[in-house]
């Protein structure tokens, strides 16, 4: 099979066009859905009268759900260290909430997954630094390709 007869560029290039556009109108819907939230939860405290701790936390994972699709729209990229950062101020939040009616050995389980995604981040962390990604995650140095 040749790949690179006409028939198989276009269906590749309409089917890319597809999940493009699937993928901005996910970005939009899921924006949209985040900044709604975020006006209800503060709707919510202004009408309570008050503020807890979380409130906060719920209005930190709405902005880092913002910050994440930012980053996408920006770079095209999704940091994994991003649902990480989520998952943490979830169970956090999870734990402040539901604190006086959890048992010791899910409360300590808990604790222990936050402990384990941050090692996660760290580590993550750790091999960008010391294995940084190449522009485009592909090699463009001409004595690479000379080689060839």
């Amino acid at each position: 099979m040749q790949h690179d007869h006409p028939l198989l560029v276009r269906t590749r290039n309409v089917l890319d066009n597809g999940l493009v556009a699937v993928e901005i109108i996910a970005l939009i819907a899921t924006g949209i859905a985040t900044t709604v939230a975020i006006a209800t939860e503060i709707w919510v405290m202004i009408d309570r009268g008050s503020v807890t701790l979380a409130d906060l936390l719920l209005m930190f994972l709405y902005l880092e759900v913002l910050a994440m699709i930012g980053q996408y729209l920006r770079t095209g990229q999704i940091q994994v260290r991003f649902p990480l950062y989520i998952a943490m101020v979830a169970l956090a939040r999870y734990l402040i909430i539901d604190a006086k009616d959890i048992e010791d050995i899910r409360m300590l389980a808990v604790a222990g997954s936050i402990l384990l995604l941050t090692l996660a981040v760290l580590v993550i962390r750790y091999g960008h630094k010391v294995y940084p990604y190449r522009e485009h995650g592909y090699e463009t140095d001409e004595k690479s390709k000379s080689e060839m």
